[in-house]
């Protein structure tokens, strides 16, 4: 196990009926607020006139960011950076999944940046300072309401890349799990994917003496497994929701990767395919995880038996280590695709055309990965080996 420093000074206010905090937390940091948002769906739920009437009630400023997309674009920051500026905001509120929050992480730093945002995503200068960012999750997926990353796509140059600040871990966030009900049964499949995605990007790796950061992650990836087909054939059930928005925070709150490197290439490599062709981020990594397994495998056959015994059972009895952590690799596609995830680039219309493209802008900040260290070549094999 490596040292580590561990600090995570996000307020997670958890349960039925906690939006009420919002009366509690958002005077705290003043009376002008961004409130940040995605498409329609907070509204036909309900929340955003509740989170408008709070509001009004403790008389705050607001002011308004709609419309965030699923791959939150570098121009709609910019379109917030400038009303926060314009109109003096003390605290920008997301209200929506993942992408509102990242968008609203990219905001608040950029306010308290003089140059271009963008350089904060390409790792040109650091984000040390950012406005006070307040979150009211509507989907388990990321875990950006408890975390101090943030992912953007400029469309321009067809880049999307993530990035990371301690100045900017939300002060609050609420979740509420009935206000993941509404969440189409479709990306409730995308957001259990990417959340077990978070897990084995802190489970494969080469540390040593690792076994409750091992237990926790296996813990987690079953929870998800037993929990997701139950969920997705009763979509407002309150203790399936309760349990998947629960699991979705931990899996990527930091707490999982004390004392071991993380690995994080198959979303490098999955930022790519987004960043060309739009597709929702819990799809590509459904496509593309096991094909990065496959291709590292050898770097640490160990600890995939290791996943696939643990994980799901695959019985070991006679078999080289190999072949039972390809059984294992073998049975996370199974289980993706009984849930309804896809399973190839050609479930979404991709073919050869862009894989040089997609290579190209994978690779935007040279080679990458832990486990094993990926050239263009690597890239190039795992997104054929998707097709």
């Amino acid at each position: 196990m490596q040292n580590f420093t561990f600090q995570n000074p996000t307020k997670l206010i958890f349960g039925k009926g906690q939006l009420e905090a919002l009366k509690e937390e958002v005077p705290q940091y003043g009376t002008k607020v961004l409130l940040v948002y995605g498409g329609g769906s907070i509204k036909k739920s309900g929340l955003y006139d509740r989170v408008l009437s709070i509001l009004k009630e403790l008389e705050i400023e607001v002011c308004e960011l709609s419309g965030v997309e699923p791959n939150p674009r570098l121009a709609t920051v910019k379109k917030g950076i400038q009303l926060a500026l314009e109109n003096g905001v003390d605290l920008v509120l997301a209200v929506g999944g993942g992408s509102v929050i990242d968008c609203a992480k990219a905001i608040a730093a950029g306010v308290k940046y003089d140059g271009d945002v963008w350089d904060i995503a390409t790792g040109e200068v650091s984000a040390v300072k950012a406005l006070p960012i307040g979150t009211v999750l509507t989907i388990a997926a990321t875990g950006s309401e408890m975390n101090n990353y943030a992912v953007i796509t400029n469309w321009e140059t067809n880049e999307k890349l993530g990035w990371g600040s301690p100045a900017v871990y939300p002060r609050f966030s609420i979740l509420d799990p009935v206000y993941t009900f509404t969440v189409p049964r479709e990306q409730t499949i995308y957001g259990m994917v990417d959340i077990m995605s978070h897990v084995f990007e802190q489970y494969f790796h080469h540390g040593t003496n690792t076994p409750l950061q091992d237990r926790f992650c296996e813990s987690l990836l079953k929870n998800v497994m037993e929990t997701a087909p139950k969920l997705i054939n009763d979509l407002e059930n309150y203790e399936y929701r309760e349990t998947i928005l629960y699991t979705g925070t931990i899996a990527l709150n930091n707490s999982l990767g004390m004392g071991i490197q993380g690995e994080w290439s198959a979303h490098n490599i999955e930022h790519a395919v987004s960043a060309v062709y739009d597709i929702p981020h819990g799809g590509g990594l459904a496509i593309l995880f096991p094909n990065w397994m496959k291709h590292v495998l050898d770097e640490n056959v160990g600890r995939f038996k290791q996943f696939a015994v643990r994980v799901f059972d695959i019985d070991p009895e006679g078999k080289s280590d190999r072949d039972v952590a390809l059984e294992g690799i073998d049975a996370l596609r199974q289980f993706w695709n009984s849930i309804g995830a896809p399973a190839r680039l050609g479930d979404y219309g991709i073919g050869e055309e862009k894989l040089e493209l997609m290579d190209d802008k994978a690779m935007v900040k040279g080679e990458f990965g832990h486990l094993k260290k990926l050239n263009k070549e690597d890239v190039l094999a795992i997104y054929r080996a998707s097709l």
